[in-house]
């Protein structure tokens, strides 16, 4: 990951979690989020603890580290994931990691990041305007904005202790890998606390969703994620969190028939717009 170019990492962010938002949809037709959110990270977590192990990296923490590291994970994978799954929605994730960044960890922050910040946030919100409008007179509506906002707070609280995490000296790989199993761990507790049903289905298409979410959704895009996030700081790495949207979008037009309206088109001009304010100078 440390040998692609910043561009490079934003891209493979993009355009994988654009595409995970779509997969996610096969998951939760057949399983609570929270054991979808527990099985994803646990077969995540796995399988860089293996690939760690494989190449002789130290895997021994003390308890101070692996508390550090469980914070990591029940923001940055759990808790915030719960929330992605019940109402996906990363609109605010550059602005609040930014200046967030800047009040714990005192990374600079710009006029123009936060004018970009607001301009991205703008952006997402005429995008999604139409759902917003269709959503207002239902039941659940206030329900999944509490749950976007959770996303937004929770995950950028996440990057942040992250950021953290890694100027502690705690080693790369090692860390996304236990993170994510404490992320996973979060996830099976809440779900085990409701009562929840364990029981896997037998879809082929839970499956396969299951192995792309963990994969390329949590294991190479966090990777890049976070590697982004060492270069450019937590604010300018959330700015994915704008584009991800955009994409996502485009995916529904292409498999969920979605035909975009001039709230749409504008928004994502806007979210393209705020993007380059963010990024400006990152590359």
């Amino acid at each position: 990951m440390h040998r692609l170019k910043n561009w490079q990492l934003f891209a493979i962010c993009v355009l994988t979690w654009g595409t995970t938002w779509y997969a996610i949809t096969f998951q939760l037709g057949h399983t609570p989020p929270e054991v979808g959110v527990a099985l994803r990270f646990a077969l995540a977590g796995a399988l860089v603890l293996a690939l760690c192990g494989a190449r002789g990296l130290r895997l021994r923490f003390t308890s101070g580290d692996h508390a550090v590291l469980a914070l990591q994970g029940f923001f940055l994978y759990g808790v915030s994931y719960l929330c992605v799954y019940h109402a996906v929605g990363y609109s605010a994730s550059p602005l609040v990691a930014g200046l967030g960044g800047h009040a714990f960890l005192g990374l600079r922050v710009s006029r123009r990041f936060v004018v970009g910040g607001f301009v991205g946030l703008a952006g997402v919100a005429l995008m999604f305007w139409p759902e917003f409008g269709a959503a207002a007179g239902s039941r659940n509506a206030g329900l999944g904005f509490a749950f976007t906002v959770g996303a937004v707070l929770l995950s950028s609280a996440g990057s942040l202790i992250a950021t953290r995490n890694r100027s502690r000296g705690l080693p790369f790989w090692p860390s996304l890998g236990f993170g994510m199993l404490y992320g996973a761990a979060a996830a099976l507790l809440i779900a085990l606390l409701q009562g929840q049903s364990m029981v896997l289905p037998a879809a082929v298409s839970w499956w396969l969703s299951l192995l792309y979410l963990a994969l390329a959704g949590s294991v190479l895009t966090f990777a890049c994620f976070l590697t982004l996030q060492e270069r450019v700081g937590p604010g300018r790495a959330g700015a994915i969190g704008v584009m991800t949207p955009l994409l996502a979008l485009t995916v529904s037009m292409v498999f969920e028939g979605f035909h975009p309206d001039a709230f749409t088109l504008i928004g994502a001009g806007l979210a393209v717009v705020g993007n380059v304010l963010i990024l400006r100078r990152a590359w």
